[in-house]
């Protein structure tokens, strides 16, 4: 009997690991169809009008932030599909460059790990087929309780950028990051590879509960990402 049940465990366990890998591919192959799709948009004529009606899953912008080394491709949605294959742009929120504040989430163990390394000062950059590049300044980090992490609406542009806390949590983390940044200046070429940063960097503490500085035109809306 005993011998029969640690069969049944194992059996069990090899076909959870079998799920999970069979998921991560999944996310990994959408992720490279997603970045060949976006390098065929912004290189092609009249970019610009190529996105007005933009649908879950679409990818909609480009994110970079170099010191950190993250260049990843953001796709309309933050539903689990879109999560699991990049990080994922908040529909009730305008692009980034728009009037308001963008809202981008990201898992924690994935495309937004070396996100826990954020300072304030840090350059972030981000590419739309509208707006072209534009860089941003990290001006706020705070974490807030998985059930209070609410951003609040401005009219000015802003952006933000949210993943599960603390990045190293085994299990569902009961907290999430929230990292708030302001425009440098817009540009219109297209951005390269990452590289090394030359912006001043400040000590933040990784400490503090509450909502995230800044927000988007309309409600409220809770930072997105589930573990």
């Amino acid at each position: 009997m005993m011998r029969m049940l640690g069969l049944f465990l194992i059996l069990a366990g090899g076909l959870l690991i079998a799920a999970v890998g069979w998921r991560y591919m999944q996310g990994a192959r959408t992720r490279d169809a997603a970045r060949a799709q976006w390098n065929e948009l912004a290189s092609g004529p009249g970019a610009a009008e190529s996105v007005e009606q933009v649908v879950p899953g679409a990818p909609v912008a480009r994110i970079i932030v170099p010191r950190l080394a993250i260049d990843e491709i953001v796709l309309e949605g933050v539903a689990a599909t879109e999560l699991n294959a990049a990080p994922g742009h908040h529909p009730r929120t305008p692009l980034p460059g728009g009037a308001g504040n963008s809202v981008i989430s990201a898992h924690r163990d994935r495309h937004f790990f070396a996100l826990g390394r954020a300072v304030l000062g840090d350059t972030v950059i981000t590419q739309t087929l509208q707006d072209g590049a534009l860089r941003w300044r990290i001006v706020g980090r705070r974490v807030a309780a998985a059930d209070s992490a609410f951003v609040l609406p401005t009219d000015t542009p802003m952006l933000t950028l949210t993943t599960c806390w603390p990045i190293r949590h085994i299990g569902p983390a009961p907290d999430r990051l929230i990292l708030t940044a302001e425009p440098i200046d817009l540009g219109d070429e297209v951005v390269g590879s990452p590289e090394a940063d030359d912006s001043e960097h400040l000590p933040v503490s990784a400490e503090g509960n509450g909502d995230a500085g800044g927000g988007f035109r309309g409600q409220a809306v809770r930072a997105q990402t589930g573990r």
